[in-house]
């Protein structure tokens, strides 16, 4: 693993030195091996990006507004081919894709060449470290923020990236979302779920464990001013929500108990119903993603490379929008079209990068408190298949 923004040209050298031996003997012993990601910013001699979507291909619509939250539909004529690409909620309900605690299985190959998953007596699981395997024909695509349900503990992705398909079981970096249990199957079962953007912002922006339980813990990592209304549901009600399940402090109790004097899916089902009847009438366009405001503060995008990919993670999104609307003061005005277009442009700042050669970049802007998160598949065409931009609390 190079990271030659952070540790210097010696490491980088090192690597290539190992690289190539390990190559060399690979070669001998006829294995074949997966390539190291390498960690950049913007250095000269990287491979090309592919071409970033800008504001010129995509139409911004009237917000969809409820309460204190607007929607503007993102539209696009162009849309991308993602079919190749698998999600998480796909993989996880069909048996294509397995998430473990780790040190629970080692792999074997069988006689018939497949490989044959042996749990393992000891236990090795740690709380912010999980093993996926991809065992499907299809790249797997991840976003920062999916809950990952079963284990010892329910857990969140930490970072968008694409998992190849075939690859052998590898390390993936997760946050704890749920307190109070440790024990459990070593298999998780269900991808349901995205956090609120308050605590996928410190998943994915600040990769901090304790700020991301910090977060849930309060619902928001937003301070409402002395001067601001107070905020319908308060962090005591989150806590109690969370802390419904007897002994466990699970997120998902959020959605789930009655605690917080809302229902969700009540708030949900009426911005559904107004973002359907907005955008029914289009034409030879397709919605690619929303930009999300609260009161008058634009505070979250999230946009895809097709109308297919919007629409699979679009209710789950939605979710997670609502819990952050119930925990935000109630201001009632409207945000303004023109703020809700800049949250299309892309920012000029401080670009650091993550590659895995052949499959994805991951980039992520800064920009005063402006965050811009792009991830781009390599193959089997380069395409921007996410994009994230955020307005960052703190």
């Amino acid at each position: 693993m190079v990271r030659s923004d952070r540790n210097g040209v010696h490491e980088q050298e090192a690597f290539m030195e190992r690289s190539i031996f390990a190559a060399l003997i690979g070669g001998l012993l006829g294995i074949t091996t997966l390539g190291a990601l390498a960690f950049v910013g913007s250095a000269p001699g990287s491979p090309a990006a592919p071409p970033s979507r800008s504001e010129s291909d995509w139409r911004l619509l009237d917000p969809v507004t409820y309460e204190n939250i607007s929607v503007f539909p993102v539209v696009s004529s162009f849309s991308q081919d993602t079919g190749a690409f698998l999600t998480l909620e796909e993989g996880l309900a069909t048996g294509d894709v397995a998430v473990r605690e780790q040190g629970s299985e080692s792999m074997v190959r069988g006689r018939d060449g497949r490989l044959v998953y042996i749990p393992q007596s000891g236990s090795g699981a740690t709380v912010n470290q999980l093993v996926l395997i991809n065992r499907s024909k299809r790249p797997l695509l991840l976003l920062a923020g999916e809950l990952v349900s079963g284990g010892k503990q329910d857990r969140v992705i930490g970072k968008d990236r694409i998992i190849p398909a075939g690859a052998p079981p590898l390390p993936l970096d997760v946050f704890c979302v749920e307190h109070g249990r440790w024990t459990g199957s070593a298999q998780f079962a269900a991808a349901n779920t995205i956090v609120h953007p308050s605590v996928r912002e410190k998943a994915a922006v600040d990769q901090k464990q304790t700020e991301v339980w910090d977060a849930v813990r309060s619902g928001t990592t937003l301070r409402a001013s002395p001067a601001a209304p107070s905020a319908r549901v308060t962090a005591r009600d989150i806590q109690g929500a969370i802390a419904s399940n007897g002994r466990t402090e699970a997120y998902e109790q959020i959605y789930q108990s009655r605690a917080v004097g809302v229902s969700i899916d009540d708030f949900v089902n009426e911005v559904q119903r107004r973002f359907s009847q907005a955008t029914s009438g289009l034409k030879n366009e397709r919605v690619v993603g929303v930009v999300v405001a609260y009161g008058g503060e634009v505070a979250w995008s999230d946009i895809f490379a097709s109308g297919d990919l919007f629409d699979h993670y679009w209710h789950k999104l939605l979710r997670s929008y609502a819990v952050e609307a119930l925990t935000r003061p109630t201001y009632r005005q409207a945000a303004s079209r023109d703020n809700a277009s800049e949250f299309l442009r892309r920012l000029n700042g401080r670009e650091t990068q993550e590659t895995e050669p052949g499959v994805y970049r991951w980039r992520e802007i800064k920009e005063g408190q402006l965050a811009e998160i792009e991830l781009d598949a390599l193959q089997p065409k380069a395409m921007t298949l996410h994009r994230l931009l955020l307005h960052r609390t703190s």
